[in-house]
């Protein structure tokens, strides 16, 4: 059974940073595309930012030059650095993994990551002005 767990999220003023983690446990498949996703009240899921099984990263340009997507010592820890944080940044954040051959930020936000992804309960990231 695959578990995804996020935490790190928080509230913090414009201009700031976070850490977000997850970790997943359980995931045997052997490709996948791991990242993050966000979803604002009233507006569409957002992909953020992924990594696939070869260490490419991909990054939306809304959060490219902003936030750092990395694996911790093992590859079932991820970690979304976030810097220089925008009040449109606030959102619920999603960590996903999806054994998944094409691997992009948008992918994280996909149909295919919502039908055949595992996801954690999110954790929310406020940033006010």
């Amino acid at each position: 059974q695959v578990q995804v767990v996020e935490s790190g999220g928080g509230s913090v003023q414009a201009g700031g940073s976070l850490r977000l983690s997850c970790v997943v446990s359980g995931y045997t498949f052997s490709t996948y595309c791991m990242g993050w996703f966000r979803q604002a009240p009233g507006k569409e899921r957002e992909g953020v930012a992924a990594i696939d099984g070869a260490n490419r990263i991909d990054y939306a340009s809304s959060v490219k030059g902003r936030f750092t997507l990395s694996h911790g010592n093992a590859n079932n820890w991820l970690y979304l650095q976030m810097n220089s944080l925008k009040v449109e940044d606030t959102a619920m954040y999603y960590c996903v993994a999806i054994p998944h051959t094409v691997c992009g930020a948008a992918t994280m936000a996909s149909k295919s990551a919502a039908d055949f992804g595992f996801r954690g309960q999110g954790t929310q990231v406020t940033v006010s002005l």
